[in-house]
C-alpha cells in the first residue's frame, strides 16, 4: 500500500482536475478525482483521503452541501476540506466555513499557495489523528459536536461505533446543558435514528456527556450498551462468527444482496451461511431467524 498522502479533488471543470492532477502528483501526492459531488461520495465509499479539495459551486449537489454531508458522517468528519472559490464569491467563503471547511483558496488558483495550505492542514490533521488514536488506546471513545448536535470530530473507535450516518445526539442537548440539567458524567439517551448498512443501531449505544471542550464544542463519550451483537449471537447460539454476522443483519431486515455488500461476500456465500444457520438452529425461514436473533439481542441489552 502506498504511504503517500492522498487528496480527493472535486471539480466539475476538467481543466482544473487535469491541472491539479499534474501538480499534486509532481508534489508527491496520490490524487483521487471526481467531477461532481455524487461521484465524490462513490469514491469515498472505497477510499479515505487525507484531505479534500472541492469546488464550492457545481451543478447538482454543491460543494457546500457535500461538505455538510461529509461533516455529518463520523467516518469522514475529521478529513480537512479546503474549498476553491472565485475572488468575488465572499458569501461562498462564509458559507464554506459554516459548512465545516478548514480553509479556502481562490480561483484562478495560485498553485504555490494551494500546496502550502495543503501541507499545513495535512500536518494539523495528522497531529489530531494521533491524539485521537491515543484516546482510543486509553479506552476513551470520544466525539465532539457543536451546540446544534452537528459532528465536529470523532476518535477512530467512536467513529466505528457511530457509523456513517447522523450522530444520534439528543436534539435538546445544548438547551439541557444551558439549563444545568446535565453535568459531566451524565448519561444521555441516544436520539432515535435509522441504522443504515454498517451502522450500530442507536438503541445499542451509551452516550455520556464529558464536558465543554471549547465555547462551541461539546465533548461526549460513546460505548456499546451491550456486548457486540454478533458476539452475543455467536456465543448464545454456538455459531461461527461469520454465521453470527449474517444472522445479525438478517435481524436488521437486510436482504441477501445487502448483506453481501456489507460483509464483502458473494450473495451465494451469504445464502450458504444462512442454510447452515437454519440447519444448526432448526429454523424454517428468515422470519424465524430474525425473530430469534432480535429476542436474544433484546435480552442482552436488558441483562
Amino acid at each position: 500500500m502506498s504511504d503517500r498522502r492522498s487528496i480527493l479533488v472535486i471539480d466539475d471543470a476538467p481543466e482544473t482536475l487535469g491541472l491539479l492532477d499534474i501538480v499534486l502528483e509532481q508534489a508527491g501526492y496520490l490524487v483521487l478525482m471526481a467531477q461532481n459531488a455524487q461521484a465524490a461520495f462513490t469514491v469515498l465509499d472505497r477510499n479515505r483521503p487525507d484531505i479534500i479539495l472541492i469546488d464550492a459551486v457545481m451543478p447538482g449537489m454543491s460543494g457546500l452541501e457535500a461538505c455538510r454531508r461529509m461533516k455529518a458522517m463520523a467516518a469522514l468528519a475529521d478529513i480537512p476540506v479546503i474549498f476553491m472559490t472565485g475572488l468575488s464569491e465572499t458569501e461562498h467563503v462564509v458559507r464554506a466555513f459554516e459548512a465545516g471547511a478548514a480553509d479556502y483558496v481562490t480561483k484562478p488558483l495560485q498553485l504555490d499557495e494551494v500546496l502550502a495550505r495543503l501541507r499545513v492542514h495535512l500536518l494539523t490533521a495528522q497531529r489530531a489523528r494521533a491524539a485521537h488514536r491515543a484516546l482510543d488506546g486509553a479506552g476513551r471513545f470520544l466525539f465532539a459536536v457543536d451546540p446544534q448536535g452537528r459532528l465536529l470530530w470523532a476518535t477512530p473507535q467512536a467513529a466505528a461505533l457511530l457509523g456513517e450516518a447522523s450522530v444520534p445526539v439528543p436534539p435538546d442537548l445544548a438547551g439541557r446543558l444551558a439549563s444545568g440539567a446535565i453535568s459531566p458524567g451524565s448519561l444521555l439517551p441516544a436520539a432515535a435514528a435509522d441504522s443504515p448498512a454498517g451502522q450500530t443501531p442507536a438503541a445499542m449505544l451509551r452516550l455520556s456527556f464529558v464536558g465543554v471542550a471549547a465555547p462551541d464544542e461539546l465533548l461526549l463519550r460513546v460505548a456499546p450498551l451491550a456486548p457486540r451483537p454478533e458476539l452475543v449471537l455467536r456465543d448464545r447460539l454456538d455459531l461461527t462468527l461469520r454465521e453470527a454476522e449474517v444472522l445479525l443483519w438478517i435481524s436488521y431486515g437486510k436482504a441477501t444482496r445487502d448483506i453481501a455488500d456489507i460483509l464483502r461476500l458473494s450473495p451465494r456465500t451469504v445464502d450458504k451461511h444462512l442454510e447452515q444457520i437454519y440447519n444448526k438452529l432448526g429454523l424454517a425461514n428468515r422470519a424465524s431467524a430474525a425473530s430469534l436473533a432480535t429476542r436474544l439481542l433484546g435480552e442482552a441489552v436488558h441483562a
